[in-house]
């Protein structure tokens, strides 16, 4: 009698156990499809930041969240024809960004920009000394002599691109990340456990001897 309630109990945890893992690990897949994307860097932009062939991990983002420092994926197809393309974001709307060369001063102030370790000013690029519209983002790639970003396009809108064209933003916090592959491994514990629960209740039910049929008149 005391090994048919260990068996019963055993399968009712299993069937607690793998629903719950299974819901989890479910769940952590949706909320990573439905908020991040990885994508391979093609060109030069970007370099030193990003090279040909690294996979950032993008976080989607709404326009209203974009910060002054953000590597963004942003879509402009009048001006990148072949896709997507990641640049840093170095002017919000209302901001007065002055540049020549590789010295840029953001509302007065210069920015200090470690991650630009150009030796050659890029050519044919002239001073410039825009205020950024509301709802745009000024853009310029980490790799200052071989970028097609804002200052090639100075007659249009300061140069500016549309804020709403921003897709996501490379993350920098690896916390989420971590978290959601966190929950989808205990997901798939749980499940695994609890399959494994239950095909070991059924194996032991098999050796448990017939319950004496009752009695009647």
């Amino acid at each position: 009698m005391r090994e048919r309630i260990t068996i019963a109990r055993l399968r009712d945890v299993a069937w607690v156990l793998a629903p719950f893992g299974l819901a989890l690990l479910v769940g952590a897949i949706v909320y990573t499809l439905a908020n991040y994307r990885m994508v391979t860097v093609m060109g030069d932009s970007m370099r030193p930041t990003f090279r040909p062939g690294d996979q950032p991990l993008i976080e989607q983002i709404d326009a209203t969240e974009v910060r002054r420092g953000d590597v963004v994926l942003i879509d402009s197809p009048e001006r990148y024809q072949t896709g997507p393309a990641l640049r840093r974001v170095i002017g919000i709307g209302g901001d007065h960004v002055v540049g020549a060369g590789n010295w840029v001063t953001v509302n007065g102030k210069p920015l200090d920009e470690p991650y630009v370790t150009d030796v050659y000013e890029a050519q044919g690029v002239d001073p410039y000394d825009v205020k950024v519209p509301e709802g745009r983002l000024f853009l310029l790639g980490d790799h200052r002599a071989n970028s097609n970003d804002s200052r090639y396009h100075l007659s249009e809108q300061s140069g500016s691109f549309a804020a709403s064209g921003v897709q996501g933003r490379v993350t920098e916090n690896s916390a989420a990340p971590t978290v959601l592959v966190t929950i989808g491994g205990l997901g798939i514990a749980l499940t695994l456990l609890g399959i494994g629960g239950y095909i070991a209740g059924r194996r032991a039910q098999r050796w448990l001897p017939p319950t004496a049929p009752w009695l009647v008149a």
